[in-house]
């Protein structure tokens, strides 16, 4: 199940509460981002003991950017992000955000 992000302590929250999870940024009128967050709602079906958790930027801007400050990693959309322990692991962009690479990652 995809759970929707939309403010800080939502964020800090699921950094307290969950050892690994994943995080999708998505943007909701670009089509790149659209083809990106099928792949991850795909992935997530198929994994359905592991987190997952989104944020539509246009919804959530504050929360998007604070999450580049905390990670160091540059805003794009759509982004997807490995997290473990509190910590940002792996980060992939565009076309990047596949099952496949999400399947490799975890494996």
């Amino acid at each position: 199940m995809l759970v929707q992000l939309t403010n800080e302590n939502e964020w800090k929250k699921v950094l307290e509460e969950n050892n690994q999870f994943f995080l999708l940024k998505n943007s909701t009128t670009c089509p790149v981002s659209h083809e990106g967050y099928r792949q991850f709602e795909k992935f997530a079906e198929n994994h359905p003991n592991e987190a997952f958790f989104f944020l539509n930027v246009q919804d959530a801007r504050p929360l998007s950017n604070l999450i580049a400050e905390e990670t160091g990693v540059r805003h794009e959309s759509p982004q997807v992000f490995l997290f473990k322990n509190g910590n940002q692991v792996w980060n992939a962009s565009h076309w990047s955000i596949t099952v496949k690479k999400m399947e490799e990652v975890i494996s």
